[in-house]
């Protein structure tokens, strides 16, 4: 799973994605598929693939303020065939 994959996959969904970097900060891929690290101050230090490969633990957040879902967290190999599954 790419982090292509991903955005295809929140813009396609409408969803945030959430997962955990291993220094403590947060990526967060938005419904339009741009991929933040809110708490980045400087050029980071670290590639968001390899953040990427490394996380096994996702937060889908439906997009629309509308839904009233709540986040749902959901592991790797979950989002991996949610990605594989998708046209």
């Amino acid at each position: 799973m790419k982090l292509a994959d991903l955005r295809k996959l929140a813009i396609r969904r409408q969803f945030r994605i959430r997962f955990a970097l291993r220094n403590g900060m947060e990526c967060v891929i938005d419904h339009h598929g741009v991929a933040r690290v809110p708490a980045l101050k400087t050029v980071p230090d670290f590639d968001l693939e390899a953040e990427l490969a490394s996380a096994n633990e996702f937060v889908l957040e439906p997009a629309s303020g509308k839904d009233p879902s709540i986040p749902r967290p959901v592991r790797r190999d979950e989002l991996a065939a949610m990605t594989a599954a998708a046209p």
